[in-house]
């Protein structure tokens, strides 16, 4: 056996499984299909503008040839673009009239570099959702199976927040939380006199506002402000896996990393019920190998994850490695984007704030948990936002010429505040990954094919949290409120996929088991997006952390009892 061990893929999940399973003693490999990355030495985070290539633009003509997709993130610029793929180069496709964005990093640490660092804890009313209202299976854990693990993970992560005491957005291991500034303060006073049961609150993030001895022996350090995160952070200040969990894992001298290697698929052996092999391509040589492991684990995110498992068939599983269900690729979810508003808010012009704060303000859901929606929609959503003054930049846009505009300029705008709504998608089986029957990339492997559409459900907790963005910010006395948006934008705009391996009770309907363990194949663990049954409201990441973490201990526990 080559290890005990294998972790496929080094986003966030496979860091936490990889840094868990070391820990505990076992040899792991973990493959990343992407390029490696030196944590601070590959980051752009101390390049002043001026030395970024075309002060921090990519070339429209390159935008357009090469990054299509990935083009249209808000973070996607000249001092990030190593961290993108070439659409250009790594295709998918989906039906004509039904676009989906998928957005990728193909390198060392995967999108744990480039991802927006929210972290919130899902609550028993989104475990319990399901089966409450019948859309998607019921999940096999509730809060108290994870809560444990959310403190394991938050502590060693390092999460900036406040606790509020609410059901719906349960309290953590936080570290001292940011500030609000002035037009923050005013909006949650006003906001919160007239809707009680609606809080604002700090963004909860992965940002360290004050590091403890933990993270200093990891070599990282506290949040300079900057607001660079997407370029990654020199001083260690966000999570990510290069600063926090393969350090971690590395130092065990348990760990084995190769990047630039696919994984094609898994080998089955039914005699045993074992994944026997996972098949690798070298992706510049194409040459072709494979490694074995007591336990194998895929955390390649939520599309790839099934990509791969629907290409391991075997004759005992035709459609994909344990997919006796036929959930595998199926129920795709995400948050739906393109919802909110904006507006200004009059006074506090002797004001101003210090830095670029890594976070802005959450108001939790209220939707169908303080507030009866119910003869409209189920579930809910929550709202991320922020108050600002913007700086000169507003006059792109702004009506004026000479020295006139450029004097108006020279001070900041007057303050702003901004609402943007995350609004759950219910699970439904037509939402799919599936292999492309004919078309292949240059290693010859199926493309991807993704058929997504919001449900009518999603489209009116949209319409409605459109609708409440804007209502929101007129209570709180802003003026010229207006939407962000004239439409919900596609499917994967969040970046929030879920769901294409969930778990659930009955092997009959679900992939894995409680513990992120494939019904019928003990030795195979799945801990990334796609075991998630269900969308919640919340930023997903902190819970595919502490899933990861159960799930890597709960198989080192049984390879030690010889049950696996």
């Amino acid at each position: 056996m080559d290890f005990d061990a294998i972790v496929v893929g080094s986003g966030i999940s496979g860091g936490w499984v990889a840094k868990e399973l070391c820990e505990r003693g076992l040899r792991t490999l973990m493959i990343e299909r992407g390029r490696h990355v030196n944590h601070r030495k590959d980051y752009l985070d101390f390049s002043p503008p001026w030395e970024l290539p075309n002060r921090g633009l990519v070339p429209e003509d390159e935008v357009k040839e090469h990054y299509a997709i990935q083009g249209t993130s808000y973070a996607f610029n000249a001092g990030t673009k190593q961290f993108w793929v070439k659409d250009s180069e790594h295709p998918y496709s989906t039906p004509d009239d039904r676009s989906f964005l998928w957005y990728r990093g193909y390198h060392l640490g995967g999108r744990s570099l480039t991802w927006a660092r929210q972290t919130y804890r899902f609550s028993d009313i989104d475990f319990s959702a399901n089966k409450k209202d019948g859309h998607g299976v019921d999940w096999p854990i509730r809060y108290a199976d994870i809560s444990p693990w959310y403190d394991r993970v938050e502590r060693f992560a390092g999460i900036s927040g406040a606790s509020e005491g609410l059901e719906q957005l349960p309290d953590g291991q936080f570290l001292q939380p940011m500030d609000l500034n002035c037009a923050e303060h005013a909006f949650k006073e006003r906001l919160e006199k007239q809707h009680p049961t609606r809080r604002v609150t700090i963004g909860r993030c992965a940002n360290l506002s004050e590091p403890t001895e933990e993270h200093i022996k990891l070599g990282r350090g506290p949040c300079q402000l900057r607001s660079v995160c997407d370029r990654g952070c020199g001083y260690g200040a966000y999570f990510s896996t290069l600063s926090s969990t393969l350090p971690a894992a590395q130092r065990t001298g348990n760990l084995t990393v190769i990047t630039d290697t696919i994984v094609e698929s898994l080998d089955y052996d039914h005699a045993k019920r074992r994944v026997s092999g996972v098949r690798v391509m070298d992706t510049n040589t194409k040459q072709r190998r494979s490694y074995q492991a007591r336990v194998v684990f895929v955390c390649a995110s939520t599309i790839p994850t099934a990509q791969i498992l629907l290409a391991s068939r075997s004759e005992y599983f035709p459609d994909g490695l344990a997919n006796r269900s036929g959930a595998v690729g199926r129920y795709l979810m995400d948050h739906v984007q393109g919802v909110g508003a904006i507006g200004t808010m009059p006074g506090f012009l002797d004001r101003y704030y210090y830095g670029r704060r890594p976070t802005g303000i959450y108001i939790p859901r209220y939707a169908n948990v303080t507030e009866d929606n119910s003869a409209q929609f189920v579930r809910g959503y929550g709202f991320q936002g922020k108050g600002e003054r913007p700086s000169w930049d507003r006059g792109i846009d702004q009506v004026g010429i000479g020295a006139g505009l450029k004097q108006g300029l020279r001070d900041p705008g007057p303050w702003q505040m901004v609402l943007f709504g995350f609004t759950e998608m219910l699970p439904r089986a037509d939402n799919r990954v599936t292999l492309h029957a004919t078309r292949k990339d240059q290693w010859g492997i199926p493309l991807v094919h993704i058929d997504c559409t919001h449900g009518e459900n999603d489209l009116k907790l949209a319409a409605q949290a459109k609708q409440d963005a804007q209502d929101m910010l007129n209570v709180a006395g802003c003026e010229n409120v207006r939407s962000l948006f004239p439409q919900v934008s596609p499917p994967g705009s969040s970046v929030h996929e879920m769901g294409t391996a969930r778990m659930g009770r009955d092997p009959a309907t679900s992939v894995l088991n409680a513990h992120n363990q494939a019904h019928d194949v003990p030795n195979l663990f799945v801990t990334d997006g796609s075991c998630m049954t269900s969308s919640g409201c919340a930023n997903p990441s902190l819970t595919y952390m502490a899933l990861s973490a159960r799930a890597a201990n709960h198989a080192a526990d049984r390879l030690a009892s010889g049950e696996l």
